[in-house]
């Protein structure tokens, strides 16, 4: 029996790569873009594609920003005069248009101030009424001794002539000693009624001018008494603290039989005049001006879209004038991109009796369109 030859034995070829794959057999191997599987990722690819960049085409065309919120100018109520509250007419989250009462202090201490000034205003213009009085009456006194001073100047003037006449006809021998003396003494006597007279003008002078120097005083009285009134008026009216403009009442903290300060923190009104502050960092700022178009959504209202218009961008950044603003001349510096504030206002007004009510600090997203 002869061996085998090893050079000129057989061996069995290596299985195909179909084979191998797991492929059936004689089935060929196809392309990956010609499988179904490989068409179907290639057109995911492309729609991704296809969707970045039109969504980078769009979002080109905006400045966008999560660090915005609705912004107002809240009233604060405070009362402008301490006491204990008597009614709080009002509630939380009530619209109240301006002049409506909110709180009301109990009047009584004021109301009894107001007396006290009442009384003493009429204390002074009596007094005022009084020496108005003593005026007239020393006015006409003074009158009277005007007068009478002129009618004893007169009887002094003529007593003097008749005197100097008969003396002149005594040297002469006509008239007698009597009638010299007689006029002698006449024209003492007119001449002492005169010196009377100008005595009394002047005492009526004096009170006159006494009686102005009251009439001053007790002016100055009355006007001080009526200051004095109208402080306690001005007190006893600020015991019903009212709203200044309309609002939305918030951040109520109130209620009956509290004993208040003045300055103390009652309440807030918000009012309907909302905007947005945007707050961009500075490298977004190149293409935002006044005027272009924003659209805004609040996160509280989600697929509710807000149309407004930038209104202008406040010169310089929010940290500049924050409580404890940045020093960058001491220590080490470290840049960091600044926040600037940008207002935002809404195209449309917002009525009071709309269903997205929007308040301050509500979180919204602003789309600048800036091309």
């Amino acid at each position: 029996m002869n061996s085998p030859d090893p050079h000129s034995a057989t061996y069995p070829e290596p299985p195909s790569p179909a084979v191998s794959a797991g492929a059936p057999a004689g089935s060929p191997g196809r392309p990956f873009y010609q499988r179904p599987q490989g068409m179907g990722i290639v057109a995911v690819i492309l729609l991704v594609i296809g969707g970045v960049v039109a969504y980078w085409l769009h979002v080109r065309d905006y400045e966008s920003t999560d660090d915005a919120f609705i912004d107002a100018h809240v009233s604060r109520v405070a009362p402008r005069v301490a006491g204990r509250v008597r009614q709080v007419p009002v509630d939380d989250n009530q619209w109240v248009e301006a002049g409506a009462l909110l709180v009301e202090i109990d009047p009584a201490d004021y109301e009894v101030k107001r007396d006290q000034a009442v009384a003493a205003k009429t204390e002074a213009e009596s007094r005022l009424h009084e020496a108005s009085a003593r005026q007239t009456v020393a006015t006409t006194s003074l009158q009277q001794a005007q007068a009478e001073t002129a009618a004893a100047d007169a009887n002094a003037s003529n007593a003097a002539t008749d005197l100097a006449r008969i003396q002149r006809l005594r040297a002469q021998g006509v008239a007698s000693q009597q009638e010299f003396d007689n006029a002698k003494t006449l024209a003492k006597d007119t001449a002492a009624g005169l010196a009377a007279a100008r005595e009394q003008v002047a005492t009526n002078e004096a009170q006159v001018g006494l009686a102005a120097k009251q009439i001053e005083t007790a002016a100055a009285a009355v006007q001080s008494a009526t200051a004095a009134l109208e402080q306690a008026e001005l007190q006893l009216s600020y015991t019903q603290v009212r709203a200044a403009e309309p609002g939305r009442v918030t951040h109520k903290g109130v209620a009956v039989g509290d004993y208040v300060q003045i300055g103390q923190d009652l309440m807030a009104l918000v009012p309907r005049d909302l905007w947005v502050t945007a707050n961009f960092k500075e490298t977004q700022l190149a293409d935002i001006r006044p005027g272009q178009p924003v659209e805004i959504t609040v996160d509280a209202f989600p697929g509710k879209t807000f149309a407004g218009h930038v209104d202008s961008v406040q010169a310089g950044s929010g940290a500049r004038f924050s409580l404890l603003p940045p020093e960058n001349a001491t220590g080490n510096y470290v840049k960091v991109v600044q926040r600037v504030p940008v207002k935002i206002v809404f195209d449309d007004p917002l009525s009071g009796d709309t269903p997205y009510l929007l308040g301050p600090g509500m979180s919204v997203v602003p789309w600048v369109k800036v091309r």
